[in-house]
């Protein structure tokens, strides 16, 4: 008998920087951030599928084989993966070997979503510290663009055309600011840092999800915060400005789940849209992982529902992670 209700989290393992599509055949496939699974594996870029956004199989590595330019390293993050005619083109960060101090955006594709994906052989793009992560690809009906977002590193969140091979950048095209970070000086607020991006187009307004300040370690400090605009890039005007409030958030911890984010946004078959994020469970807050960059945080994932009220996303079960039963997405 089908499931009928889950309860957080979905996917009890380090599983960072969600993100989950549904692929032409029908079937959810999540992808994450490189971790260390139990047994002492390192894993380039995890994968899994499910039927019902709520029961998951391990299908294992997406990215087998480390790109040629960043066969060294072991930061490769936050994949974003999208499909078109057929190709399945997954979207990341690494950092290269030949600049020990930056991060690169990159691309890998492969003819189905569990992968093996292969990485295209040279960089997308590349700077210093780690301004250019967490890329997400969207393609705009409005206007027929390709659009990829990005940014962190105490950065602006970025947008630039990619070319119709969706592996490079279109030509003339440039890189457009969407949203600046607030800077340092209020510890209180989510915003210094952002980084995270996702982007849904839904009832006419364009609503970018994105994530800040600390998201890992024994001070992790982490939320999901949302801006909308008419077009896809921009103007964009922020929940904080909509509402006078440079606290205003859609998503932040609680005492059951500690700093909840980096989103992706998921669809089941009945049209609902669901919140899909990373999140400490404070019963079991470090793991074994490869190394001490992010404070040895195990990072699981989890499920809410949002609904659209007055023009904004909010989550149903209200503005923190749920940690009781819930009703599950329609399958």
């Amino acid at each position: 008998m089908p499931t009928t209700s889950y309860t957080n989290p979905i996917w009890d393992y380090d599983f960072a920087d969600p993100t989950i599509i549904r692929a032409s055949d029908g079937l959810y496939y999540a992808y994450s951030t490189q971790t260390k699974r139990p047994g002492g594996v390192i894993v380039n870029m995890q994968v899994a599928r499910s039927a019902d956004l709520m029961q998951w199989d391990y299908l294992g590595d997406a990215l087998p084989m480390k790109p040629t330019w960043a066969n060294n390293t072991q930061k490769l993050w936050a994949p974003h993966v999208s499909e078109h005619a057929g190709i399945f083109y997954l979207y990341y960060s690494a950092k290269p070997d030949n600049d020990p101090d930056g991060f690169c955006l990159a691309v890998a594709t492969a003819g189905t979503p569990a992968g093996p994906f292969t990485d295209c052989g040279t960089p997308l793009h590349c700077g210093p510290g780690f301004l250019h992560i967490d890329p997400m690809a969207f393609d705009d009906p409005a206007t027929g663009q390709r659009l990829l977002y990005w940014g962190s590193g105490f950065g602006p969140l970025m947008v630039r055309e990619l070319a119709e091979d969706r592996i490079s950048f279109a030509p003339n095209s440039e890189t457009q600011y969407l949203i600046q970070p607030a800077g340092a000086g209020d510890p209180k607020r989510y915003d210094q840092l952002i980084e995270g991006s996702w982007m849904v187009l839904r009832n006419g307004w364009y609503y970018l999800f994105y994530s800040g300040n600390n998201c890992c370690g024994d001070n992790a400090h982490y939320g999901v915060l949302v801006a909308r605009s008419r077009a896809a890039t921009g103007p964009f005007e922020t929940l904080a400005d909509a509402t006078n409030n440079p606290y205003a958030m859609l998503l932040e911890g609680n005492e059951h789940w500690l700093a909840p984010g980096h989103n992706c946004v998921v669809t089941d078959a009945a049209g609902h849209d669901w919140l899909a994020y990373h999140a400490i469970d404070p019963r079991q807050p470090k793991f074994d992982a490869i190394d001490a960059e992010q404070g040895y945080s195990r990072r699981v994932m989890l499920l809410d529902q949002l609904e659209y009220i007055d023009g904004w996303p909010r989550l149903v079960t209200g503005g923190t992670p749920s940690w009781e039963a819930q009703e599950g997405p329609v399958g």
